[in-house]
């Protein structure tokens, strides 16, 4: 009888991707990047370890969405005190914080948790095509 191979930590290797938004739909791009960040990809996946590899993502100021996304989605947050609900459309954000588009898309489709907070850290977003990961030797990703 075969047995179930248990990853260990020390088993796990991490390899590092380079992938360009520009003209990338939003939503489809941070859902393969999730899945790179969880692991997915590989088959040693354990749904409860980090088996993930790092990304990094450039040219977020440059990404797509499709429909009326850009005047009809908004994010919300809110400071707990009365009046504190803060609402910034896609539009406006993408204008003053692009790189932030591509997180908060990429994080709310990761495991919410301990384990969710570890993945997120391999994440690398930047608005324009440079970057400070050369030293990880990352691997261009076409998604």
């Amino acid at each position: 009888m075969n047995k179930t191979h248990v990853v260990k930590k020390s088993e796990i290797k991490r390899q590092w991707y380079l992938v360009d938004a520009k003209d990338k739909i939003l939503g489809r791009l941070s859902a393969k990047v999730a899945a790179i960040l969880r692991g997915k990809h590989k088959a040693i996946f354990t749904p409860s370890l980090d088996t993930g590899d790092g990304v990094v993502v450039i040219n977020a100021a440059k990404i797509r969405v499709t429909g009326r996304k850009l005047k009809q989605k908004v994010y919300r947050r809110y400071s707990g005190y009365p009046g504190g609900l803060k609402e910034v459309t896609l539009e406006n954000m993408l204008k003053n914080k692009p790189t932030k588009v591509v997180e908060l898309a990429i994080t709310r489709m990761l495991p919410s948790g301990p384990l969710g907070r570890d993945m997120i850290k391999k994440l690398k977003v930047y608005a324009d095509d440079k970057h400070y990961q050369q030293a990880q030797n990352p691997i261009t990703l076409e998604v």
